[in-house]
């Protein structure tokens, strides 16, 4: 158990911070704007479902392709410099898609889109990593991660508002303006001194090895969460519940809320005591959803279902950051962050395959299974971390 006395000799809230939590919130709110009113957009310009998907999944294969080449360029290069690459080449792609005049170029945007959003949110999470001590890693990722949470609880209500009452302009320059926020907010955060860039970028590689263990379990997890994002409209016909977007709003409060405890759960008394527990409310969340067919049942499961993923996610970032080594921090957040999307885009597809068969309540059920595999791998490689270190008590601080 860590001593308070060590948390208030490690400042938290230092201006280069907020300053990152900040932007990073300002890149999530202008993203978030554009989930559910860009595919309405291109409806708008005469195209076809199919068109309206490829927005979504074509952004996230880009982004997928790029992360890994991202926290390379974060280990060799200037963070600063590559986070603000990504952050104009994004900025100018968002503007951009209100002036597109076909959906082809709507898509090529969104290609470029991914690129931007993959540099970007890769090179935060490094750089915020740098500003948190180890004995307040998991606190801090847990409070930065709030930003990403209130980006996705707020924004997309937003964008739908200013869609039916001003019209997609308006959308574009919102949105917009919020990554120039962003933009604005990092041109004054401070870097950290890097380690020399010879030694870097003779380690240099696309994965880092030491990450793929807390990888695999978030891919695990947002396996289900991909399935969740792309039915839950559809499991809502087909339960006769009106107005299911309010359990992904719940969901998020339940996260941000749950994010502003388990940190500090975690560095005093380890991660065992978050992940299990939260594992256990996602089971339970993932029932309660598969059996709701109404409102209230709707808003319990998004209560278990938030507060487990807000307890793992921060959680297993904090733990990818602790397993790496300083230099290798960029690659690090990119592994694991590689592994969070491939999760949500495999469980969409597998999602609306199991469909031609099933349900959309069995495929929940089954996703469960996930978390069953989730708790048992973590358990054993728990044990035998604590077995490791019993055999070798010089390394018991980096153990779990």
């Amino acid at each position: 158990m860590k001593c308070p006395a060590a948390h208030m000799s490690n400042p938290l809230w230092t201006k280069d911070f907020v300053f990152t939590t900040l932007a990073n919130f300002f890149l999530f709110f202008g993203f978030h704007m554009l989930t559910p009113t860009l595919p309405v957009y291109v409806i708008e310009m005469n195209g076809t479902k199919l068109e309206a998907g490829l927005v979504v999944g074509i952004f996230t294969l880009s982004a997928l392709i790029t992360r890994p080449f991202a926290g390379r360029a974060l280990d060799v290069l200037d963070k600063k410099h590559v986070l603000l690459f990504g952050l104009l080449v994004f900025t100018i792609t968002v503007f951009s898609c209100g002036l597109a005049f076909s959906i082809a170029l709507v898509l090529l945007l969104r290609i470029l889109q991914g690129v931007g959003w993959g540099v970007a949110t890769t090179a935060y999470a490094t750089i915020v990593s740098d500003y948190i001590t180890a004995e307040r890693r998991a606190e801090g990722m847990g409070y930065f991660g709030l930003s990403i949470n209130m980006g996705m609880a707020l924004a997309p209500l937003m964008g739908i508002w200013v869609m039916t009452h001003w019209g997609f302009t308006s959308v574009f320059f919102i949105a917009t303006a919020s990554v120039v926020l962003s933009f604005f907010f990092s041109r004054y955060i401070s870097l950290l001194e890097q380690p020399s860039k010879r030694v870097r970028v003779k380690e240099a590689s696309i994965f880092e090895k030491s990450s793929l263990l807390p990888a695999f379990l978030i891919m695990l997890i947002t396996f289900a969460h991909g399935g969740i994002l792309s039915s839950l409209p559809l499991f809502g016909l087909e339960a006769g519940i009106r107005n299911v977007g309010w359990f992904f709003l719940a969901a998020a409060i339940f996260m941000m809320i749950t994010r502003s405890i388990v940190g500090r759960i975690t560095d005093r008394r380890g991660r065992e005591f978050v992940l299990l527990p939260g594992v256990a409310a996602l089971v339970l969340g993932l029932l309660m959803l598969s059996i709701s067919r109404n409102t209230p049942l709707l808003m319990t499961a998004a209560l278990f279902y938030g507060s487990g993923f807000g307890s793992i996610q921060p959680t297993l970032q904090a733990w990818t950051i602790t397993r790496a080594k300083p230099e290798r921090r960029g690659i690090a957040t990119a592994t694991y962050f590689s592994a969070f999307d491939l999760g949500v885009g495999i469980g969409a597809l597998f999602v609306g395959l199991l469909t031609k068969w099933l349900d959309y309540s069995a495929t929940y059920r089954i996703s469960i299974i996930l978390m069953i595999v989730f708790a048992a791998v973590y358990i054993i490689s728990m044990l035998k971390e604590k077995k490791d270190a019993s055999a070798n008590p010089s390394n018991s601080n980096a153990v779990i």
